[in-house]
Order: C-alpha cells, then sequence, then structure tokens
C-alpha cells in the first residue's frame, strides 16, 4: 500500500508532468505579452482588443488545462516579466510601449484578466449521464 495515497496540495509528491506543464505555460504567457505588446500598438484598437483576448484564453485555457488556479498563475507571470521588461527603457532612449492610453488598457486589461480567471468559479464537469438528460 502506497503512503502517499490521498496526499494534494504541498503534501503530494512532486509531479514533473505538472511542472513541466506549468514551465510551458510560463513560457507561453511570456510570448503572448511580447506579442501582444507589439500588437496592441500596431493595430489600435483591433490589435488591443486581440492582444487581450489572447491573454485572457491563455490564462483561461491554463486553468482549465491544469485545473488549478496556478495553471492561471504560471502565464500571468510569463506575461507580466515579459511585458514589465518591455515597458522599461534601453540606454539608447528605445522603448516598445508608447505613452498612450492603449498601453495602459493593454497593461491593465491583461492583469485584470488575469485576476478574472483565478477567482472565477470552476465551472462543474458533466457527470457520466449528462448525454442523456431524462435518466
Amino acid at each position: 500500500m502506497s503512503t502517499n495515497q490521498g496526499h494534494t496540495g504541498i503534501a503530494a509528491p512532486p509531479n514533473l508532468r505538472r511542472g513541466a506543464a506549468y514551465f510551458a505555460l510560463l513560457v507561453l504567457g511570456a510570448l503572448t505579452g511580447l506579442a501582444g505588446a507589439l500588437v496592441q500598438a500596431g493595430w489600435f484598437p483591433g490589435g488591443l482588443v486581440l492582444a487581450l483576448l489572447g491573454a485572457a484564453a491563455l490564462f483561461y485555457g491554463g486553468r482549465v488545462a491544469t485545473g488549478t488556479t496556478l495553471g492561471v498563475g504560471a502565464p500571468a507571470v510569463g506575461w507580466l516579466i515579459a511585458v514589465m521588461l518591455l515597458t522599461s527603457t534601453r540606454p539608447e532612449g528605445d522603448f516598445v510601449f508608447g505613452a498612450g492610453t492603449g498601453s495602459y488598457v493593454f497593461l491593465l486589461g491583461g492583469m485584470v484578466a488575469a485576476v478574472i480567471c483565478a477567482t472565477a468559479r470552476k465551472v462543474p464537469s458533466p457527470g457520466p449521464d449528462s448525454a442523456r438528460p431524462g435518466k
């Protein structure tokens, strides 16, 4: 009999597949932040909507794929790191984000999307008899 039965959370043994999934979500979050930073200003206002929808879809998809709120946190952290690195100026004076309204909406909108996805109620999974509503 295994001694790890019933352990969840911190007491659970490390799961390499789940760790790899969180790392992949972190990298996808960084790539989504980079792509969103470029698209939101390039095709304003449609690019802004596309960038925010892409980030929100990744955050929600991470939650559904892993079944945990950490599935939202991993891509959100990657997104935030990428976006914060892109907001800093370089010694030459170059930067990706301008001082326009669209940039602020992208920054705040992405953070709000992550919070909404992390705090939303978990959608219940259908039971085994859901295909037969009369039974």
